[in-house]
Formats: structure tokens, C-alpha cells, sequence
């Protein structure tokens, strides 16, 4: 019996020196979570959280655990569920310290260093690449002249209607006529290239069967399809006189002719004299100059023209103008074109 007693014994120290154990080990872990909600662990951990619009609480948690500035994701979680159950994490940049408290931390998510911000803005059908530059700063998205920059060149993009755009030191901005016009949700303070991808996205995303076959039929390319329907676009009041406005274009093309449209000024202007471009950029927009298209689209045209354009009528005009009234007039030759100006006052 006293052997038996000996190992109940025995037994019984075991038990409580692991219990004595456990009990210490939960302390170190209970002593160290709240050190880390007291932010007194004060490592030198420094990290630029960035909370972007697909970021959740889980998300959140995550990258505070994955770069040291919590002990646990899971703690850091139930203690925001605890103290702030409702509480709304605003996008934008931060700069946290692994010694900052929880508190601190709740605390600074509430103020962005740089703030991601979303913010609706629309781009009307029409706007040229400035104009859209100039909107995009006003609304806090980016810099005008790095959104510019970006325009430029079509480098670091992966579209297919981009290989069309000509390898030419004459076009301005290689992106113009591709920036859909659209509302659009942005964030503050965003890269110039990511707003300019997410109006790519929204051009390619609207590319038709009948834009590819209206190209492929009359060995086109979408560049000169959209650099067409730029013109158009700021020429035309409406679908209607879009696309008799279509048709003068490209007869006169067909005939080698030159456009001489007067919107091309005003954009080959802007591009030389506000812009920094030279001369030879300027002649090769002006249509009067130049011997037929743009040397690149001039605004950024919506679906109603360019489909205006595809399906154009066949007609044999060849001149138009806009009277007071602005309606539009068309004529077959310059006679009758002298005519109808005489007829309907104009300017």
C-alpha cells in the first residue's frame, strides 16, 4: 500500500508543477498581450499601412500582424470588436510604430497621413487629355502634369488597341481618345497610371464587333478610327449630325482631300502654346496643314459618336457648317456650299 500511496503522490506533484507551468506560461501570454495593447513592447518596427477600398477588418488585421506593429491579428480584432464595434476604416496611407498603443492606433486611422479617400468624379464625353488632367488634380486624384507625363507614351500598358497607335514623336499624348468618358469612383492621391488604366479598362471593355469589323473592312486601324471620331466629336452637337458629319470626313479623305476642320486648331494650339510643344506637333494636328488625319485623336469621342461614325451614311457631301440656329448644312461641292451659307447666317 505505501508504493501505491508513493506514486498517487508522485502523480500529484507532476500535476502541479504543470499546472504551475501552464499558470506561468498563460501569465508571460496574458502579460504579453496586454503590453501590446499598452503599446510597451517598443520594438523599432516602423510600417506604411495602406487601407485601399477591397481591404476588410480580416485584411486590416493581417497586414498590422504580417508587419509587426500587433502580437496577434486576432487580438488586435477582438479588441477593436470590444471597444469600437462600429467602427469605419477610412482608405488612405498611415504611418504606425509597433509601440503605439491600440488606442493610438484606432486613434490614427481616423486621420490619414495621405488619404485614399473615394471620390465620384466625371469625365463628360469630349474632354481632351488636359481637361481630364486638370479634373482629376481639382478632385484631389492626382497631379495634372504627372497624369500628363504618363499620356505621353504607351509604354507599361498591355492593350491590344495601344499596339495600333503609331511609333510617331508627332503624337502628343498617346493615350488621348482611349480615356473613356465616364464617371468614375477614384481615390485620392492615386498613381497617374492606375486612374489612366482604369479608363483603359473602361474604353476596352466597350469595344464592339461592329468597331473591329468596321475596321478590318475598310483597313482601318482603331487608332484612326477613334482619331476620327475625336474630330467628329467636337465638331458634332448630336448623333444626328454626327454622322453626316462622319460622312464629309471620309470622303474627303477618299478623295485625298484635306480636312480643314477648325477644331484641330484650338487643340494644336493648346498643345504649342500652353503645352510645350513645338511647331511641327502643331502642324501635324492642324488639319489645314497637315494632309489628313490629326496626328492623333484630339479629345476622348463617347460610344454615340463612334458608332456614329461606323455607321455612317453614304453620302456625296463634302462640305458642311453649323448656322445660328446651329443647324447643320451640307453640300455636295463648294457652289452649293456658298450658297447655303448665303441662305442660312452663320456667324
Amino acid at each position: 500500500m505505501a508504493k501505491k500511496n508513493k506514486s498517487k503522490g508522485v502523480i500529484l506533484c507532476l500535476i502541479i508543477v504543470l499546472l504551475a507551468v501552464v499558470g506561468v506560461f498563460a501569465g508571460y501570454i496574458v502579460g504579453q498581450a496586454k503590453n501590446d495593447i499598452d503599446g510597451k513592447r517598443q520594438p523599432q518596427t516602423e510600417y506604411n499601412l495602406e487601407i485601399t477600398k477591397n481591404d476588410f477588418e480580416y485584411e486590416i488585421g493581417q497586414k498590422l500582424y504580417h508587419n509587426k506593429i500587433v502580437l496577434s491579428d486576432a487580438l488586435w480584432t477582438n479588441w477593436m470588436s470590444k471597444h469600437y464595434p462600429d467602427f469605419k476604416y477610412i482608405n488612405g496611407e498611415y504611418l504606425l510604430t509597433a509601440d503605439m498603443s491600440y488606442e493610438e492606433i484606432a486613434e490614427k486611422l481616423q486621420s490619414p497621413d495621405v488619404s485614399h479617400e473615394g471620390v465620384k468624379v466625371a469625365i463628360p464625353e469630349g474632354y481632351n487629355v488636359m481637361e481630364i488632367a486638370k479634373t482629376l488634380e481639382e478632385n484631389g486624384i492626382c497631379n495634372a502634369d504627372d497624369f500628363l507625363e504618363v499620356c505621353k507614351s504607351t509604354d507599361g500598358f498591355d492593350y491590344d488597341f495601344l499596339k495600333t497607335v503609331p511609333d510617331s514623336r508627332l503624337i502628343a499624348y498617346k493615350l488621348e481618345g482611349f480615356l473613356f468618358p465616364a464617371t468614375y469612383d477614384l481615390a485620392k492621391n492615386s498613381e497617374p497610371k492606375e486612374v489612366a488604366e482604369e479608363m483603359l479598362d473602361a474604353f476596352d471593355a466597350r469595344i464592339t464587333d461592329d468597331m473591329t469589323a468596321y475596321c478590318e473592312k475598310n483597313h482601318i486601324t482603331i487608332f484612326e478610327l477613334i482619331n476620327l471620331a475625336s474630330v467628329v466629336q467636337e465638331e458634332a452637337l448630336g448623333q444626328k449630325s454626327a454622322k453626316n458629319i462622319a460622312s464629309v470626313f471620309i470622303n474627303r479623305l477618299n478623295k485625298g482631300a484635306k480636312l480643314q476642320s477648325d477644331v484641330t486648331y484650338y487643340y494644336a494650339r493648346d498643345l504649342r502654346d500652353d503645352y510645350g510643344f513645338s511647331q511641327e506637333v502643331y502642324d501635324a494636328y492642324y488639319t489645314y496643314r497637315c494632309p489628313a488625319l490629326p496626328a492623333g485623336p484630339i479629345t476622348n469621342p463617347g460610344m454615340e459618336i463612334i458608332e456614329a461614325v461606323v455607321n455612317h451614311p453614304d453620302t456625296e457631301y463634302l462640305y458642311f457648317f453649323s448656322d445660328l440656329q446651329q443647324e447643320f448644312h451640307f453640300a455636295k461641292d463648294y457652289d452649293e456650299f456658298m450658297a447655303l451659307q448665303k441662305k442660312y447666317p452663320w456667324k
